[in-house]
């Protein structure tokens, strides 16, 4: 089949593109309002971009409270989607009012962070801490404004669970990190093959 994604014309019930684009790691990002509400919520479409200076990036659809809080206050943490809090991830993501909080909806523990003043998610077994740099509102082909907002944050400061680190590396199938796929489906990481680049 082909179709054209401006024309949605796929014929299909759901959009295949994030079915297509995946897995796609999550970013579980913690904010705090201009009125101390500590906010949580996953990000699909997140991503580390680079690696020196260590940037990472969510993009919200519209201006939702993550990027609201972190445009005001200049900050966020990433916390690290399990498949041990599955279910957390996926409650985090109702829609609730601005002054409710998803730690208390989701029953999580917030924990304090070092560099930065949103709280990280207890559970979590990483976390990283992130000062926003810039943001970015995409534009398509013909120039016309998309309505996501990129939000972009360097990581200043890094959580990692000792238990997940072994001969000095960390163990990516043991964190078990969650990706989102197409439609409701989620996948995880749980097995690693080494392939050496060529020299």
């Amino acid at each position: 089949m082909f179709y054209e994604p401006a024309r949605r014309n796929h014929g299909l019930p759901h959009d295949p593109l994030k079915a297509i684009v995946t897995p796609r790691p999550i970013g579980w990002i913690s904010t705090l309002s201009e009125d101390g509400v500590a906010n949580l919520a996953p990000y699909s479409f997140f991503n580390m971009v680079s690696e020196q200076p260590s940037i990472v990036m969510f993009s919200s659809a519209g201006m939702k409270h993550s990027a609201l809080n972190a445009l005001a206050t200049g900050e966020f943490v990433c916390n690290l989607a399990t498949l041990e809090l599955i279910e957390q991830v996926n409650l985090s993501s109702k829609p609730i009012a601005a002054d409710e909080s998803e730690f208390d909806l989701t029953g999580l523990a917030p924990a304090p962070s070092r560099m930065v003043k949103p709280p990280r998610v207890a559970l979590a077994p990483c976390a990283l801490e992130c000062v926003v740099t810039e943001t970015l509102e995409p534009k398509d082909r013909h120039g016309a404004p998309s309505g996501r907002h990129l939000v972009f944050g360097e990581i200043v400061g890094v959580h990692i669970d000792d238990a997940f680190i072994e001969n000095g590396l960390v163990r990516t199938d043991r964190l078990h990190a969650l990706a989102r796929c197409g439609y409701f489906d989620y996948a995880w990481v749980d097995q690693l093959r080494s392939v050496p680049r060529p020299t």
